[in-house]
Parts: structure tokens; C-alpha cells; sequence
């Protein structure tokens, strides 16, 4: 029998629970750290060598996070349904916990691109987590962090867009629904198909039909969910 489409789009929240830190927490990346100094095109072309050193201290964060028990929820929910994993997060804890299908709409801290071909990346481990302006791809390019930044496309929106068409189930997970495009997803389910919404402080949802919001972090919102999908 063919599995239901289960289409989860995951924010920052998710991650939280294994110590990434989030931009929007009172303490904050974006209390230490102008966003449109670091996560611009503007602040690349301005202070390349600053972005580089904020996103090798992003990877350092990263490689000694594990992924929290609502990643790997999400994994097993695979047993039930054919689960899409579209998130706005960069590090690789979707990944590291095992899902299967996963895209990537702000770009890969564990990867790097080049600033001539934005179609050629380089992955990097955890022995070489750290780029430079002078950082030169295996290609000979010049490389910069493969994140996309405010003031540029975001060159995955359509694919998810296309996912997000297919579900038979919508999930959120921690997210602000304020970051655009990717708040945008919601938009594209179809009528009639059920909405959970994971967050401990909820954006308001009035705007939407059906929508069923689940007021916990991700792991214990996760764990709801999962009751309420699976039936015994």
C-alpha cells in the first residue's frame, strides 16, 4: 500500500534542542551579531573575511551537536508515511539523524560554493571546517560559504513548492512563519489537506484553514503529533 505524503517544513526550533543557537532568542545570534552584516550580500561584498569567520564558528557549533530526539522522530515517522523534509536550516542535524528525503531552502554549513558557478559546491569535514577569502575549490574557484544569504534568491523555493503540492499531511515545525519565502510554503497545500503546527509560542494561524496548532518545543511537540497520526 502506498504511504501518505508527509511533507514537514522545519525552522530553527528544531534545532534549538541541541544547542544551535537561533537568531531571534533574546540572547541570540543577532544580538552579537548585525544579520545584514553577516547574512547579507551586501556584508559578503563589504567584509568577506568577517561572514567566512562567522559561519566556521556556525560549523564548529554544529560538529559538536547531535541531532535532538525530534530530528529523530521525524525518522521514524518514515515507517508510516513517505516523509519530505524541507527545512530552513542550514546545519546538517536532518541528516545526521537519518531522514531520507531532505531539502535544504537556505543553503549547507557543512558545505562550501563557488562565488563564479553557483551550481558547483565542495562538502566539508570536520578536519577542514574553516574557509577564508582566499579559499580555492578544487576547481580553482574562489569558495564562499554555501548559505543564501538575504538579498539573494532562493534557488530551492520552487522544488519545495512542487513537495509541498503533493501533500497529504503539512507539517510545521519551529518557525516564526515570518521568514519569507519559506513561510510562503503553507500557502501551496491543498484544500482539505490536514496542518499541524509545532511551536512552543505560535505564530497566529487565523488566516488558515485547518490548521492545528501544537503549542510545545519540537521534541515533545513531535511526540503529540505522532500519537495523533499513528492509530493504533
Amino acid at each position: 500500500m502506498k504511504k501518505p505524503i508527509l511533507v514537514v517544513s522545519t525552522g530553527a526550533g528544531i534545532s534549538a534542542e541541541s544547542g544551535i543557537k537561533t537568531f531571534r532568542d533574546a540572547d541570540g545570534l543577532w544580538e552579537n551579531y548585525p544579520v545584514m552584516q553577516v547574512c547579507s550580500a551586501d556584508g559578503f561584498r563589504r567584509d568577506p573575511a568577517l561572514v567566512h569567520k562567522f559561519y566556521n564558528d556556525r560549523r564548529r557549533q554544529l560538529v559538536n551537536a547531535s541531532p535532538s530526539a525530534a530530528h529523530k522522530a521525524l525518522v521514524d515517522l518514515e515507517r508510516h508515511f513517505d516523509v519530505y523534509i524541507i527545512t530552513q536550516n542550514v546545519d546538517d542535524l536532518h541528516e545526521r539523524a537519518g531522514s531520507s528525503k531532505i531539502l535544504h531552502l537556505h543553503g549547507e554549513l557543512m558545505k562550501m560554493r563557488s562565488t563564479i558557478d553557483p551550481n558547483y559546491t565542495e562538502p566539508l569535514d570536520i578536519d577542514h571546517l574553516e574557509t577564508a577569502p582566499e579559499t580555492r575549490g578544487r576547481n580553482g574557484h574562489p569558495m564562499r560559504p554555501h548559505i543564501v544569504f538575504f538579498q539573494e534568491p532562493v534557488p530551492n523555493m520552487e522544488k519545495a513548492i512542487n513537495i509541498v503540492e503533493k501533500a497529504d499531511i503539512f507539517v510545521v515545525i519551529g518557525t516564526s512563519l515570518v521568514v519569507y519565502p519559506a513561510a510562503a510554503l503553507i500557502n501551496y497545500v491543498h484544500p482539505g489537506v490536514p496542518i499541524y503546527y509545532i511551536d512552543p509560542n505560535p505564530a497566529d494561524t487565523s488566516a488558515f484553514h485547518g490548521v492545528t496548532v501544537i503549542p510545545q518545543k519540537a521534541t515533545a511537540g513531535m511526540q503529540t503529533l505522532a500519537n495523533m497520526l499513528i492509530k493504533d
